[in-house]
């Protein structure tokens, strides 16, 4: 049994997914140098690294949080969400090949062989749409629904921001946004499994779709205090200063900057809001009891007491609701 763990770690942190993280990190590294070169007037190595990984950052009790709780997710909870991800997708997309392949009567595939490189790469446009427009939908469901909301808050109680605040996700929240994904990226996977390509593991150019997304968008330094911006590519890619935007506790900036990996979305439903080229912003919740998410108890379990209690609210029979319950199921607080 330990051989076999041993085993599947060695194959995670193995091939592509060595490669991928080597990209991450380098990624992160190089954001730091631009971000410091931009704002450094007399430049040295030592204030460089000072700049990148700052003591009060690191030493702040939400980035202790983010460790424990990054910790403990893949120790309890090792290859669950990014198999269940394939999981979700790919059984929506059997369930499409099925539906269409019978009602319509043909065998698929509709084009025999292997898929030419013009095929592969509008396959991997489609689906970076599916799969940005899927995040995006079910990212304003989570300020909009009082339910997901809760379990949103986990990600929005970060008070500083430390790259691995990007799975500062809880776990339910996570597994619901997996099978969310299964609707709209199944559909669009189903869709071109008839045309061409096989059901296979959705990869792209042997990278799995998932970490390629997050390489793209560029998730562990949108989560830092990174000011980069992509100048006029932001009009189509959103930054990472425009995500941490989204983080911000100003009231101008609640509900905005809601997309992954492309900001056409947001300028598309009218949530788009850009910063200041040198704008700083305070991240986390105003929530009185905002404490409480700085522990493991807090990220884990207050969220469930807080849906429980949604519901039982709901569920009892004619109790009205004052005007300040009513006000504390908004998406923000």
């Amino acid at each position: 049994m330990l051989d076999d763990l041993v085993g599947k770690i060695l194959d995670k942190i193995s091939g592509t997914s060595l490669l991928a993280t080597g990209l991450l990190l380098l990624t992160a590294f190089v954001s730091a140098l631009v971000a410091y070169w931009r704002t450094a007037e007399e430049k040295s190595w030592k204030e460089f690294f000072e700049f990148a990984v700052p003591r009060e950052v690191i030493t702040h009790p939400s980035a202790k949080a983010d460790l424990l709780f990054w910790v403990t997710k893949k120790a309890l909870m090792p290859f669950l969400m990014l198999p269940a991800g394939i999981v979700f997708v790919t059984a929506v997309g059997y369930g499409t090949n099925w539906l269409f392949s019978t009602l319509f009567h043909f065998q698929p595939p509709l084009i025999e062989g292997r898929a030419g490189p013009v095929t592969v790469l509008i396959f991997t446009v489609s689906m970076l749409l599916a799969y940005d427009i899927s995040y995006y939908l079910y990212h304003v469901a989570q300020h909009r629904y009082p339910l997901l909301w809760e379990l949103h808050k986990v990600h929005h109680s970060a008070e500083v921001m430390v790259g691995i605040t990007k799975d500062r996700v809880h776990p339910l929240d996570e597994l619901m946004n997996r099978a969310w994904d299964g609707i709209i990226v199944g559909f669009c996977f189903g869709i071109w499994s008839l045309i061409s390509l096989n059901l296979v593991e959705l990869t792209v150019f042997g990278v799995n779709v998932y970490v390629m997304r997050n390489i793209l968008m560029m998730d562990f330094v949108r989560h830092t205090h990174f000011k980069i911006s992509f100048g006029p590519l932001n009009h189509l890619i959103l930054c990472p200063h425009w995500h941490q935007l989204h983080h911000s506790v100003d009231p101008r900036h609640y509900d905005k900057n809601f997309g992954l990996l492309f900001s056409f979305w947001d300028r598309l439903f009218g949530t788009l809001c850009v910063p200041r080229p040198d704008e700083d912003f305070k991240f986390g919740l105003v929530d009185r009891d905002v404490r409480d998410y700085q522990s493991l108890a807090g990220l884990y379990v207050m969220p469930l007491k807080r849906m429980w209690g949604h519901i039982a609210r709901r569920m009892r029979p004619g109790k009205p609701r004052s005007r300040t319950s009513q006000a504390s199921e908004g998406t923000r607080p």
